[in-house]
């Protein structure tokens, strides 16, 4: 789930032109569905739907959530009760 809150400049600085330019290539089933995306009629624009993912999930590594359960890095012994 997103946190919701802007990515940090770090996060944002990690995100490339080539990270963002792969990501925004549809899928065959992607456009079987959808189509191809058009600015024009209000519909976001790939690319800008694929940098918004990327600097969150830069985020998500560059500041991970020892809370979260797919940030944090827990040993077997943080969950099992010892004796």
């Amino acid at each position: 789930m997103p946190s919701m809150k802007d990515p940090s400049p770090e996060a944002v600085a990690n995100v490339t032109e080539d990270n963002v330019r792969t990501r925004a290539q549809l899928l065959p089933e992607e456009v079987a569905v959808e189509g191809h995306p058009d600015p024009d009629k209000g519909e976001i624009d790939p690319e800008v739907q694929a940098a918004v993912i990327l600097a969150e999930s830069e985020e998500r590594t560059v500041h991970a959530d020892p809370d979260d359960a797919q940030g944090g890095h827990r040993q077997s012994s943080d969950t099992a009760d010892l004796p």
